[in-house]
């Protein structure tokens, strides 16, 4: 696209990864370079195959019920299946294409986790895992929680059969996401064919990042690997990436808005001073997120 500035990368992160079982789980942010991107704080990767399963994946993504505040979760299934539950009473499961969402506000109970019966029933695991930070004025809000089912995930098409891409948060071309946004934030799943670019043109105000779950490809002029979090930087107009691969691959692209207030993090616990930290614990050990019933 011709006229425009590239946006530069400002740094490149390839987690070490953390085993859990037979479950891989990378965890991209934060890291060295990066407490968030935009007003996401938090990405991990978790992945496998079929061929590593020899025994339970019961909780693996949670390690059971844990208490979030201040946050709002989003779980994408690329492939495989996840079930929610949470002291709100929901109960849910999903399949590839879906995705959890759930605004923790003043503190929730949450278990999500692949379940042992998965083994049998899909051969791949790819789950993106992001939290959102709250603004203040929401972290005292009541949590919520839906599932969105992959009919309920905006798809646009991409130009010249390059292939389409889906629209988890945010707004892409006036397709806006049914996530509710605080910092427009964005969260988008590219499919791109062999041989094809996608290029967005940036904001200024906000920060972007793309993750590549598998595969590599080259984003402004730089080739980056299968596993890698890419972030750029704010001075420019345009992101172009290009897939030199001979099959398709998938891209993660998301940020948002630059969150200007202070973070004090502590565990599931993401707040604005040590003594909101203190009375989030507080709450949890007096019972105040409920419980989960399954």
């Amino acid at each position: 696209m011709s006229g425009k500035i590239k946006n530069k990368v400002r740094f490149r992160v390839q987690s070490n990864a953390a085993w859990q079982g037979e479950i891989k789980v990378l965890h991209l942010l934060p890291n060295e370079f990066a407490k968030a991107i935009g007003p996401i704080v938090f990405l991990e990767h978790v992945l496998s195959s079929r061929q590593s399963f020899s025994k339970s994946l019961e909780g693996v993504l949670g390690g059971g019920s844990r208490p979030h505040r201040g946050v709002a979760t989003l779980t994408y299934i690329l492939a495989g299946e996840v079930e929610h539950a949470d002291s709100l009473g929901n109960h849910e499961k999903l399949s590839a294409g879906g995705a959890h969402w759930m605004k923790a506000g003043n503190g929730v109970l949450r278990d999500e986790g692949v379940q042992p019966e998965f083994q049998s029933t899909a051969p791949d695991l790819s789950i993106v895992k992001l939290w959102i930070n709250l603004p203040s004025h929401l972290k005292s809000e009541a949590p919520e929680y839906f599932s969105i089912s992959p009919v309920e995930i905006g798809r646009q098409e991409l130009d010249d059969n390059a292939g389409w891409i889906k629209i988890l948060a945010g707004e892409y071309k006036n397709c806006i996401a049914k996530v509710p946004s605080s910092s427009n934030e964005f969260l988008f799943h590219i499919c791109l064919q062999a041989g094809k670019q996608f290029s967005i043109t940036t904001d200024q105000r906000l920060e972007y990042a793309a993750f590549l779950p598998a595969s590599s490809a080259i984003a402004n002029d730089v080739e980056f690997q299968g596993g890698e979090v890419l972030a750029f930087t704010p001075l420019g107009e345009l992101i172009e990436i290009s897939n030199v691969r001979n099959t398709a691959i998938d891209i993660i692209l998301f940020g948002g808005e630059p969150y200007n207030e202070p973070i004090v993090t502590e565990e599931n616990f993401v707040m604005n001073t040590p003594h909101e930290i203190t009375q989030a614990y507080n709450d949890y050990y007096d019972g105040k997120y409920g419980q989960i019933n399954t």
